[in-house]
């Protein structure tokens, strides 16, 4: 009797363990995307040959739809990319022409950046897709965090093989997620900084990301402006809207 007592506390103990690792990125991605979203970003590509630096408007409904408009620099203003539950479209203005991005190029490179098409369309969800489970505590820049791992769920069509994410213990931020690829290599990290209040919530405006197959290439995305939880009409994510020269 006190073998099953026993038995069904330290069950019971690594259940409610597993659910707050699940609470905590709920809440951690939670303040970086809201239910929707609008916003206009700077996103700085840094090689050992060149860096450009461009800027996008963008407005997304959860991890359904999504609309992204280049603003500068000019030869590729008006180029735009439209996501629609898990399918995705490029259209290009100089040659007024939309291409169907497939399925197969979500881990592709977006727009020569260290971003995927998956992270720009917001195709995956850390709290959706992924089963959460912490695995310490750790210090990140002075502040305790929990190191969370993410393993994908059996059913989810994800890109990433395991996902590592050290999340601020005092408000929920994320400071680092490290990606791997199904063979348990690391691929990339994300640093986050800059937190401030914006769009009435307090985030880190400054991701850069940190390609570890490319050396010497980075990506560094800086959020401008921000709106969360606003009503964003239907209109926006048609291909009516993708096509409309600006």
């Amino acid at each position: 009797m006190t073998y099953r007592v026993l038995l069904l506390s330290c069950l019971l103990a690594t259940s409610l363990y597993a659910q707050t690792a699940e609470e905590i990125i709920a809440r951690a991605e939670d303040i970086i995307r809201g239910k929707t979203s609008q916003g206009t970003f700077e996103m700085t590509v840094v090689t050992p040959e060149f860096t450009r630096t461009m800027v996008m408007d963008s407005w997304w409904v959860g991890t359904e739809k999504s609309l992204i408009v280049i603003k500068s620099p000019k030869k590729e203003a008006g180029n735009k990319w439209l996501k629609i539950g898990n399918e995705m479209w490029n259209y290009l203005k100089a040659t007024e022409t939309t291409i169907k991005i497939p399925p197969s190029m979500m881990l592709q490179s977006w727009n020569g950046s260290d971003f995927t098409n998956d992270d720009l369309a917001r195709e995956s969800s850390y709290k959706v897709d992924y089963t959460a489970t912490i695995v310490g505590e750790e210090e990140i820049n002075g502040e305790p965090c929990w190191k969370i791992r993410l393993d994908p769920k059996p059913e989810a069509a994800v890109v990433w093989g395991k996902i590592y994410g050290w999340v601020r213990k005092k408000d929920y931020i994320f400071s680092v997620v490290q990606f791997f690829d199904e063979k348990g290599r690391l691929i990339r990290y994300i640093v986050y900084s800059g937190i401030k209040t914006m769009g009435g919530r307090k985030l880190p405006t400054i991701w850069t990301i940190y390609n570890k197959v490319k050396k010497g290439h980075r990506t560094i995305f800086k959020i401008l402006d921000i709106k969360f939880n606003i009503r964003i009409p239907d209109r926006i994510f048609s291909f009516r809207e993708l096509e409309r020269g600006d």
